[in-house]
């Protein structure tokens, strides 16, 4: 399998319907985005995928991130790569959810200096040349903004539905709101907005500080009319178990309100999936270590 190089690639794509691709095997797609970066979303694709496999499904997540690659450094596998054959690639495991991310082909140190029709080319090969096997979840990192990846995507195959990850403070909102009107506009269904980084919470004494306001995510969602999915504290141990590469030990060593935070966002995510196949026996059964 051959990813493109400058001057490779014949496909420029534009706005529209576009043939779908086969996913075999393969249950609710999830793309998890952000209005602008910085706002923790790859943690939270992260933390979506490995909660949802603790809850007894089968994931995987495709880091579609293509310029800024950061899910082999929080899965914890960066230096790892993925067996390529010629027409098909075998996805990296770890913690229980299987990955593909340019970031486990390319050197950590080169820049991804590709124009939009290079990076379709890339995603696509992601979703239709990689090996995922029977999934019941496939997660999906965006890029931030409202640019190439999101509309490739919603190309190429069918979405189950979008999460839109912001942070309290006003300019982030603002993002999010237009990230989620894309997906309107691409007939992605909302599944949600969560509010990361939604207040302080010291992991020593349990102090609460709301440093970037608090509440504007579930105030967008009230106002836009789609679910609120949760708030996630600004704790030390999402930022180190993020940097360590252990994922699973956010629900296993965290602060209880901490890790009662994320499986509610988790919960919820699971929750307005099977809704909208109006069949709740559809949702993972809790199984916490």
């Amino acid at each position: 399998m051959e990813l493109p190089v400058a001057g490779q690639s014949k496909h420029a794509h534009a706005p529209g319907p576009a043939p779908e691709m086969s996913l075999p095997g393969v249950g609710d797609v999830i793309a998890v985005g952000a209005g602008k970066g910085g706002v923790g979303k790859s943690t939270i694709a992260v933390l979506l995928a490995v909660g949802l496999q603790r809850r007894g499904a089968k994931v995987g997540l495709l880091d579609a991130d293509v310029y800024g690659p950061s899910i082999p450094t929080l899965m914890g596998v960066q230096g790892q790569r993925p067996e390529i054959g010629q027409e098909r690639m075998m996805p990296i495991t770890s913690a229980g959810v299987k990955l593909i991310s340019i970031g486990s082909i390319v050197d950590p140190d080169q820049p991804i200096v590709w124009r939009g029709p290079m990076v379709h080319g890339v995603v696509t090969q992601f979703i239709g040349q990689v090996e995922w096997g029977e999934l019941d979840f496939l997660i999906v990192d965006l890029p931030p903004g409202t640019g190439d990846v999101p509309l490739s995507l919603a190309q190429s195959i069918p979405l189950s539905g979008s999460v839109v990850v912001c942070t309290p403070q006003d300019v982030a909102l603002a993002d999010a709101v237009r990230a989620l009107k894309m997906y309107e506009a691409l007939n992605v269904p909302a599944l949600g907005i969560v509010e990361n980084m939604s207040y302080y919470m010291c992991s020593k004494c349990g102090h609460r500080d709301e440093i970037f306001d608090h509440g504007g995510a579930a105030r967008a969602a009230k106002k836009l009319g789609v679910p609120f999915l949760g708030e996630i504290p600004l704790n030390g141990s999402v930022r180190l178990f993020g940097d360590d590469g252990t994922p699973e030990k956010q629900f296993t060593k965290t602060d209880t309100r901490v890790r009662e935070a994320i499986e509610t966002v988790v919960a919820s995510v699971s929750e307005q999936v099977a809704a909208r196949h109006g069949d709740a026996s559809r949702q993972p059964t809790v199984s916490i270590e």
